[in-house]
């Protein structure tokens, strides 16, 4: 099925795209949600229209997160751990901890914007970047001492 996407849509496609889809996918979640209208040719005229209106809301996105990331810039989280005589650490540090330690001083992000290769388990500091959209990112400082 034919359909207009109204919205930027991750792995199909941006606001104003003709592209096409799975007639369920259209029926059932794309239109309903007024993610996309249907490809007929009075919609097809539209098409400017809804590109302009996406181009603002993206602009209007990438200024919030911009100034999101500017907040979470420079934050530095402290972890206190136990460790053994090796000075290994005693499980770990997960982007599930950065999350909760994020939220205590008022920052809310999901722990699927953190980006780290696996959970920390050596003392000290670390850079841990967090991508919060399409090319915007910051970074935090994570330190951790033993207890």
């Amino acid at each position: 099925m034919k359909i207009i996407l109204t919205k930027d849509i991750e792995k199909l496609g941006a606001a104003g795209s003709v592209v096409n889809v799975k007639d369920g996918y259209a029926r059932n979640y794309l239109v309903p949600k007024d993610y996309a209208i249907l490809a007929t040719k009075h919609n097809l005229t539209k098409v400017e229209a809804i590109m302009k209106v996406a181009e603002v809301e993206r602009l209007e996105r990438d200024n919030q997160l911009k100034a999101f990331a500017a907040k979470i810039d420079g934050t530095e989280l402290s972890f206190i751990r136990k460790v053994d005589e090796n000075e290994h650490l005693f499980g770990s540090v997960s982007d599930a901890d950065i999350v909760t330690a994020l939220a205590e001083k008022d920052i809310d992000v999901h722990k699927s914007t953190i980006k780290i290769d696996k959970p920390l388990k050596e003392l000290g500091e670390f850079d841990v970047e967090v991508v919060l959209g399409h090319q915007i990112t910051a970074s935090l400082k994570v330190k951790i001492d033993k207890e």
